[in-house]
């Protein structure tokens, strides 16, 4: 025997009728069927007589734990690594040239073991080739006597049978088995295949018998209907025809060289001389022929017998690892396999629906168009499967997508014309995607075939020196920009470029170098839109050199930089600063009166390293920085330039770096000559006491000075040049008169939020609590007077005044004085529910408004798409503002209910803030976050009841109530897969809503029928979150609404059957065939399990609460018909702790039965082991409460 040793239990099938001599060695020969159990048990006799001695096999040792192993199967050696296989490969060579039956039936039982199978194999040789009833003998069949699963099939020139235990199905192999280990165990099983045939290739290979039995094996195997026998099978097949195809390969080179020196000594012989070598050279020629028929032979009946049958098999892994090999075969025997005849398998399984096949099709595509010579002869392919390979970018899954990315970037690069402009134009705007590994492979494409130009050597000439090749890039890049008219995702594209033109996209000197370029330079000077298109790219480039990572939304987090790369971003700083310190004032200077340019320009000197001005004395370029900023404040009053240049000062004026003084005297004057244009214009504005000035220009001229104070107050602390009552002048004047111009309003309450705020930050831990009082005051006036212009009569005053409420309510509930404790409570401050109830009624107005107001205020606008979205950004901004006072607890969270109303409703607008809130609220309190989500249900099924006719109850099909199930349904996949960590919030969802469908029964003792008793149609669609043991806790906390099963036989109970249904559902086929029959089963017969031990024992005794359940629920089962089904599952001993976990769902008599419970288990425990008396406890009858 080679690799067996002595006995395996875990490979023995544990059954008495199976004979454990031959479960152990895994492997005997025998004659005849095993038709009765006597013929059965002389296996045990010829397996124990054909017990093999390994004593000329080498054994395999590995050091475990200290001890010395030995690995005397080849399984064991496969599980073990690679560094031995070689050399057991070697002696079972020798041990096959010695006896080739035993060799080969110890490797008939390697490929078993390898499938997981637990069993035995058993053979008898097949005499006869005219036997008639050979195929009538290939089956698979389930014996009932000994509960084994048997295989018979054909492994010429044996019949095998291979047994195993039913539960085999259970989809556990090592194939499938996660973890290193297996992996590992896969890699190994493939290279022994390959060292196998690679050690056969000279001797055995060719014997006719050792390859026709390896494939008469795994083509049997392959067609089993268990899945790890065809998935071992399928893998070690193709694996197969990899090695064989190797040996093809190799003996095609040396046929090569036989005939050169064929034809050599041909040619030295003269005349008719004959030459031994000549004809040894012909022998030579010849047996290569013989042999490459052989091996054609074989990989024919690999292909036909296992790969035609198995590329479309059900299972995903089957079919990728069919795809993967005739991909690696093609690449590397393209004369046999390069043609139609194979190619069509892999361009079929392009549409497969299992994202794995879609790559390993990509991935063996790619293999073939990466090789200009292969790709050229893939023209009716590509013809036939170009459009689906196009379209697929577009796939679901992203590894998919980034894989046909790169697949049309070789075809596109070895194949002439495949793409046309307009595949190639619907390939670029992926540039643009969210995913960043499909971004870059698509950069890539954008860049080799659009902006990576062959013509660039010739340009450099024409554009000016050393800049002419990046110019020319940096025009076509623009070009493509301003073409895709996605003008505000530049970032993207940037980012999707910087790993293949990452060098001219640093190229700072020829981008300013170009924009700096005056308009007399005949044709080199950029136009408007360009000079626009180009300062983006610059910041975006600017911005992504600095901080090295890529753009919001592209990627989950920040990317975690390196040694080399934090050196090459040290490194861009630098060049960035340096180079911009001089060249800014001067973009500034040319760009001063285009507001949008500028506003971008003046982003760039965050990015800055600002210790190089004082280190290289460049102080004069600073002074020349900070006189444009001044220049450009006073001309432009657009707020994006105005919050442009705060941020730069603000940036500038740090305490710690060098040029504070500087930087800080600059702004101090430009402030000050900001608050003397302010003041007078409020001279001239307020012309008398209770009037102002009408005058257009006047007011618009206010408007801009208010705009410059609330854009530097918003970063600066402004607090010392008073402003506070002037601004507040005009928000008191509003709410008294009402006359003022929205122009004035808007900037006059933000620069007095910013004054407010800088008070509050102001605010010292010796701060005495008397100075707190006018503080206080002013906050509560402040408070009010937003809460009045939420019923302004112009829509951006009400929407900037619950912007900043919201807000203003948000800092006021979470103060942090420098941990002066008194100050926050007094100055702290909640909303009082009337507050709370106008900020809803805002977001109900102004949010959730109507379809058909909101069509009709379109159609009278005649808003565009642009409008469209700008609206819809501000409606996303409220409701962000009002869930953040939900999730904070700003506001009780039961007002989330009402949001959660429009959740389905206004999911594409809205529903991720939704989703973000439920998540965030769960996450602070999982139990009130229930009972919110129930309250929302509640609501709505109230209304819906109200609307429906009372005489005709509850209309399932209506629309309202089908939204209110939707609803529902989302809500629990709210919850996840997790069901330990949503339990108790599940459970709360049940135990209201079981209370809410039973409330305002009327009747004796509640017969008559719930108003509210549809409503458990709402909470069944929760069901299926719920623990097995807690089903049966929330079913007993039911059956205490439920006295009289008898009354609940009409139609309008049908709920109630439905719900119980739900809770009750997957417990056995009684449950399914009653519950489909809409009666109750007769819970109160219990089964008692045959596993309990009881130490008296005796049956436990009944409870005289489970014994008063009883009697109706009998007399209601006396009616029933008799059904038969499956045991009950037992639950686990952990049920006894549900009361601990759950105590809100558990009645007085069940807490009480419980308790009885566990003073029996610990009466019994001291006389045995309590999980006897515990494990296995069957819940039927005794979770019962009335």
């Amino acid at each position: 025997m080679y690799g067996f040793r002595s006995p395996r239990r875990e490979n023995a099938v544990h059954d008495e009728t199976v004979p454990e001599s031959a479960a152990q060695n895994g492997t005997c020969v025998r004659n005849g069927n095993l038709k009765t159990p006597r013929e059965k048990r002389k296996v045990r006799e010829q397996c124990e007589n054909i017990r093999r001695n390994s004593t000329g096999s080498r054994r395999v040792s590995q050091l475990q734990n200290g001890e010395v192993v030995e690995a005397v199967t080849l399984f064991e050696v496969v599980s073990m690594g690679k560094q031995a296989m070689q050399s057991v490969v070697v002696d079972w060579v020798e041990a096959y040239k010695q006896d080739r039956n035993v060799a080969l039936l110890d490797l008939i039982n390697f490929f078993i073991q390898c499938s997981g199978c637990q069993g035995m194999v058993t053979a008898e040789m097949f005499q006869s080739l005219y036997k008639k009833d050979v195929m009538r003998k290939m089956t698979e069949t389930f014996d009932k006597e000994t509960g084994l699963q048997y295989k018979k099939f054909m492994a010429y020139p044996w019949i095998l049978t291979v047994t195993w235990p039913v539960d085999m199905d259970n989809e556990d192999y090592p194939l499938i088995r996660t973890g290193p280990y297996w992996k590992k165990f896969k890699a190994n099983f493939c290279e022994f295949i390959a060292v196998l045939v690679q050690q056969c290739q000279c001797s055995i290979l060719y014997d006719n018998y050792l390859m026709d039995t390896i494939i008469s094996l795994l083509t049997g195997l392959a067609d089993s209907m268990v899945r790890a026998f065809r998935h071992t099978s399928t893998l070690a097949a193709m694996k197969l025809l990899t090695a064989v195809l190797s040996v093809h390969l190799n003996l095609d080179v040396n046929k090569h060289n036989a005939q050169r020196l064929y034809e050599v000594e041909k040619k030295r012989i003269s005349g008719k001389r004959t030459s031994y070598r000549l004809d040894q050279l012909e022998r030579k020629r010849k047996e290569y022929d013989h042999k490459l028929l052989e091996i054609q032979n074989m990989m024919n009946a690999i292909f036909k017998g296992t790969f035609l049958n198995r590329y479309r098999d059900v299972i995903p892994e089957i079919r990728a690892t069919c795809i993967e090999e005739i991909g690696s075969w093609i690449k590397t025997y393209p004369d046999a396999f390069l043609n139609d005849s194979y190619l069509k398998y892999v361009g079929w399984m392009l549409y497969d629906k299992q994202a794995e096949v879609r790559l390993k099709c990509l991935l063996g595509l790619q293999g073939i168009y990466s090789r200009k010579e292969l790709a050229s002869r893939m023209d009716l392919f590509t013809n036939r499967f170009k459009d689906r390979i196009v379209s697929m970018p577009l796939d679901k899954d992203h590894e998919v997508a980034v894989q046909a990315m790169k697949l049309l970037m070789l075809m596109s690069q070895n194949c002439e014309d495949v793409l046309s402009a307009e595949d190639c134009e619907m390939l670029y705007q992926f540039v643009y995607a969210t995913h960043r590994p499909l971004a870059v492979a698509a950069g890539e494409f954008l860049y080799k075939r659009l902006l990576s130009h062959e013509g660039d050597k010739e340009v450099q000439p024409r554009g000016g020196g050393k800049f002419g090749a990046s110019t020319d890039q940096l025009k076509r890049l623009i070009r493509f920009f301003l073409e895709s008219e996605l003008h505000k995702h530049v970032a993207y594209l940037v980012d999707s470029l910087w790993d293949w033109a990452g060098k001219f996209l640093k190229d700072w000197e020829c981008m300013t170098t170009l924009l700096l370029k005056n308009a007399e330079e005949a044709g080199e000077a950029l136009s408007d839109a360009q000079e626009s298109a180009l300062i983006e790219i610059i910041l975006a480039a600017v911005r992504e050199a600095a901080e090295g990572h890529p753009p919001v939304g592209r990627g989950a987090a920040k990317k975690i930089l390196s040694v080399k790369e934090k050196k090459i971003q040290l490194e861009d700083c630098t060049k960035i600063t340096e180079h911009f310190i001089m060249v800014l004032p001067q973009l500034l200077a040319k760009y001063s009166t285009d507001a949008q340019k500028v506003a971008n320009l003046l982003q760039i000197p965050q990015y800055y390293d600002l210790d190089v001005y004082s280190t290289g004395h460049l102080e004069k370029h600073l002074d020349a920085l900070l006189r444009e900023i001044k220049d450009i404040v006073a001309k432009h009053s657009d707020m994006p330039v105005l919050e442009a240049s705060s941020r730069t000062y603000s940036i500038l004026c740090r305490e710690e770096m060098a040029i504070y003084g500087q930087v800080d005297c600059a702004r101090t004057q430009m402030i000050d000559e900001l608050i003397k244009q302010l003041n007078q214009l409020l001279d001239c504005f307020w012309q008398k006491e209770g009037g102002f000035c009408t005058d257009a220009g006047e007011i618009s001229r206010m408007h801009s000075a208010l705009r410059r104070v609330a854009a530097f107050y918003n970063a600066h602390d402004l607090t010392k040049w008073n402003l506070y009552d002037k601004t507040l002048r005009f928000l008191m004047f509003e709410m008294e008169h009402g006359n003022l111009p929205v122009l004035i309003i808007l900037p006059a309450l933000q620069c007095t939020y910013f004054s407010l705020l800088w008070q509050l930050a102001a605010v010292s831990e010796n701060s005495p609590k008397e100075s707190l009082f006018p503080l206080r005051r002013e906050l509560r006036r402040f408070s009010q007077i937003c809460t009045c212009f939420l019923h302004h009569k112009e829509k951006d005053v009400r929407e900037k005044a619950f912007m900043i409420l919201c807000d203003w309510l948000l800092i006021l509930s979470h103060l942090d004085s420098n941990n002066n404790e008194e100050a926050v409570g007094f100055l702290g401050y909640l909303p009082n529910t009337p507050l709370q109830e106008k900020l809803f009624s805002f977001i109900k107005e102004h949010v959730f408004t109507d379809e058909e107001e909101e069509k009709k205020d379109l159609t009278e606008e005649g808003k565009d798409e642009t409008c469209k979205l700008d609206d819809l950004h501000k409606k996303r901004s409220l409701l962000a503002a009002y869930c953040k006072l939900i999730v904070y607890n700003v506001v009780e969270m039961t007002a989330a209910a009402e949001i959660y109303k429009y959740y389905v409703k206004t999911y594409s607008d809205f529903g991720d803030i939704i989703k973000e809130t439920l998540s965030k609220t769960r996450y602070n309190n999982k139990i009130q976050s229930a009972k919110t989500l129930i309250l929302c249900l509640q609501q709505l099924f109230q209304t819906h009841a109200e609307s429906q006719d009372s005489s005709s109850g509850v209309d399932f099909s209506s629309p309202s109530f089908a939204n209110m199930k939707e609803l529902a349904r989302r809500f629990s996949l709210t919850f996840g897969w997790d069901q330990v960590k949503s339990r108790e919030s599940i459970a709360m969802i049940h135990k209201e809503g079981i209370e809410f469908a039973f409330h305002g029964a009327t009747g004796v003792d509640g017969k008559c029928l719930p108003p509210n008793l549809s409503f458990l149609l709402i909470i069944s669609e929760f069901s299926n979150k719920l623990l097995k043991p807690d089903k049966r806790l929330v079913y007993s906390y039911l059956q205490r609404y439920i006295t009289e099963p008898l009354s609940c036989r009409g139609d309008e109970w049908q709920p109630l059957v439905w719900y119980r249904n739900s809770l009750l559902a997957n417990e056995d086929e009684e449950t399914s065939v009653l519950g489909s029959l809409g009666e109750w089963p007769p819970m109160g017969s219990s089964k008692t399990s045959f596993k309990r031990k009881l130490s008296n024992g005796s049956l436990p005794e009944t409870s005289q609460t489970e014994a008063a359940s009883k009697a109706p629920e009998q007399q209601c089962a006396s009616q029933l018909p008799s059904a038969v089904g499956k045991s009950r599952k037992r639950l686990k001993s952990q049920e006894m702790c549900l009361q601990e976990h759950l105590p809100f769902l558990c009645p007085g008599g069940l807490r009480r039965r419980y308790c009885k419970d566990e003073v029996k288990a610990e009466d019994v425990s001291e006389e045995g082991p309590a999980e006897d008396t515990i494990e296995d406890v069957d819940v039927v009858g005794t979770d019962q409460d009335s």
